[in-house]
């Protein structure tokens, strides 16, 4: 695990000069992104509106908060024992697949809330004229596929796996185990400690059943509505999470660099 210790030495010496470290110093509070929104009248049927680009109300509040929570689960991650005897590179493996539903199982636990407002999209004339002033004046076209803002489709997604938590009202525990399930996924192409993650992610299967078992004797099908729960977070894309939170606050950002970044530092 030299690697490891000589990775935390170098990213102290660039801590400072962090972006995600200077969003979350900053004095502005990210509790405010925690206030309920004022309910939204229910939208058309016509699913074309699914499709709109819709951006936060409120980026920097709402980014600074997912930031907050990024953070947090980075700092759960590192403290578990079990994925600390991981070599550096298993760990990458793994961080670099799951932050995503991570991420947004610690937004339903912290009881984030967030709104969005639909975006003008240029029309196809206002695209043709742009790349042909473009092309005049020398300049590249804008790469057809770079990330674009999320649709309401795919925000609807997050909200709704967020008010199927709330509704479940989970516990801190039962969030610790549905994290440990997701972490450790033995079906991710690069591993080499395969069987040692398996177990990982039985045991903690088993763990929240047991603990379901106890605590909600009263409620057999408990266990089964948190494995819901953990099949709606295979619909989380992870582009859509870093267009949504971290695009409008620090701009384009490679999520690899940051989760190496923040795995190799002190949190």
């Amino acid at each position: 695990m030299a690697c490891v210790a000589g990775c935390r030495c170098c990213t102290e010496r660039r801590r400072q000069s962090s972006i995600l470290y200077n969003i979350l110093k900053s004095e502005e509070r990210p509790e405010a992104a925690q206030q309920p929104p004022p309910q939204e009248p229910p939208g058309p049927g016509c699913s074309c509106g699914s499709r709109r680009r819709v951006a936060l109300r409120s980026p920097q509040v709402a980014g600074k908060a997912a930031s907050a929570v990024l953070v947090k689960t980075l700092r759960f991650v590192k403290s578990v024992p079990c994925f600390q005897e991981l070599p550096l590179d298993e760990q990458l493996v793994l961080v670099r697949s799951c932050w995503a539903p991570l991420l947004v199982l610690g937004l339903a636990q912290e009881r984030v809330h967030f709104e969005t407002v639909e975006t003008a999209e240029p029309s196809m004339l206002q695209r043709i004229l742009t790349d042909r002033r473009q092309e005049q004046q020398g300049q590249q076209h804008p790469d057809s596929s770079s990330p674009q803002l999320p649709s309401a489709g795919e925000i609807q997604t997050i909200k709704g796996f967020l008010a199927k938590c709330w509704s479940l009202d989970i516990s801190t525990k039962e969030y610790a185990y549905l994290k440990g399930t997701v972490l450790f996924n033995p079906d991710l192409p690069g591993l080499q400690c395969v069987q040692y993650i398996q177990g990982l992610q039985r045991e903690a299967q088993q763990a929240l059943n047991e603990h379901v078992r106890l605590i909600h004797r009263g409620d057999q099908a408990r266990f089964a509505k948190l494995n819901v729960v953990l099949s709606l977070l295979r619909s989380i894309n992870a582009n859509v999470i870093a267009e949504l939170f971290f695009k409008p606050i620090i701009g384009t950002v490679n999520m690899d660099d940051m989760l190496l970044e923040m795995l190799c530092a002190k949190l």
